[in-house]
């Protein structure tokens, strides 16, 4: 953080400026003029929580993805499938035993099995090869969506929250005030906060794994140099496995996640492997803070612009991409190679 403070200061006061304004939206109370402009706060407010909760579910996706992407260097374009996939099956176990929390489970040992045949069967066989398994891997998202549009149809689903979830919660946070005096707080769901923490609990424990533990010394140098690794008697494409299965399984767990407060429907695989590659061009490929911030930044522009900007909602997020691109090619906090 000092490198970069003393590397750039002209963005480096930019992000404080931004912070300190973004402190005082949320916590002072807006002058009318400032209401005219951008609405009540209400709505600046959920904008903003919507954001950052819609970034949390995109991380959890992007995460798995950065990992058999940007780390393994597997081109997996069938990573959507497994997002849809997950929410299906977590709709199905959790309608069936009414469990909500046994659903995360169960779909993170399957669909972490279907990463394991993904890596073995394909994956394995076309190392180094972009082309085939770009190819490879399209294919078999168009056959998995058939399939789970043949047996799933073609309505919206959606898994009930648990009863010690449901409802909103108030938050210290004034959206208003009355003619009385009184404040006006606002509420919001509380099971989008628990979903928010937990991404940030298990975007933090990725981060230890892999900068902290032998297993994530083992990845990244098996990343930059496999056949020097696998010299020293390492099993490498044992922890390769390991890895893509833990990415599979956090593709699935982020479907349980998006069925439980948005809904699963046919092309939702579609939309979220575009918003995975976004995140992990924005943030950098291969960095589990870049995926976070990536996706918290396509998070609140796809929900600024939802309120503010419609009509060119799907264009900021685009725009960003383009704008990293142009700048900072290997991405926010990306490392070039």
């Amino acid at each position: 953080m000092k490198d970069f403070m003393a590397r750039n200061p002209f963005w480096t006061l930019i992000i404080v400026l931004a912070v300190c304004f973004l402190i005082w939206a949320i916590f002072a109370p807006w002058p009318p003029g400032f209401v005219d402009t951008f609405g009540r706060k209400k709505i600046f407010l959920n904008a903003l929580f919507n954001g950052v909760t819609l970034g949390a579910l995109y991380f959890l996706v992007a995460s798995g993805f950065t990992l058999i992407f940007g780390l393994m260097k597997n081109v997996n374009l069938a990573h959507g499938s497994l997002y849809l996939l997950g929410g299906y099956i977590g709709y199905d176990v959790a309608n069936t035993t009414g469990w909500w929390l046994l659903s995360f489970i169960v779909v993170f040992v399957v669909v972490g099995a279907m990463g394991v045949l993904l890596q073995v069967l394909v994956f394995q066989r076309m190392e180094g090869q972009d082309l085939r398994q770009t190819l490879v891997t399209i294919g078999i998202s168009i056959v998995v969506a058939d399939l789970m549009l043949w047996y799933w149809g073609g309505d919206f689903y959606q898994i009930l929250t648990p009863d010690w979830l449901s409802g909103p919660i108030q938050l210290p946070i004034v959206t208003a005030v009355k003619s009385s005096g009184e404040a006006v707080f606002l509420k919001y769901p509380f099971v989008r906060l628990v979903i928010l923490v937990a991404s940030i609990v298990i975007g933090f424990a990725m981060w230890l794994s892999l900068n902290k533990t032998r297993v994530g010394m083992l990845i990244r140098a098996g990343v930059d140099d496999r056949d020097m690794l696998s010299a020293t008697g390492v099993r490498i494409q044992r922890v390769f496995v390991l890895v893509f299965a833990f990415g599979a399984g956090l593709a699935g767990v982020a479907g349980v996640v998006g069925g439980t407060f948005q809904s699963l429907a046919p092309g939702e695989d579609t939309r979220f492997l575009l918003a995975s590659l976004v995140v992990v061009i924005v943030g950098g490929m291969g960095s589990i803070p870049g995926a976070a911030l990536g996706a918290l930044l396509i998070g609140l522009a796809e929900q600024f612009g939802s309120v503010y900007m419609p009509t060119y909602a799907v264009v900021l997020t685009f725009l960003i991409m383009v704008v990293v691109l142009a700048f900072r090619p290997q991405g926010l906090l990306g490392e070039r190679r």
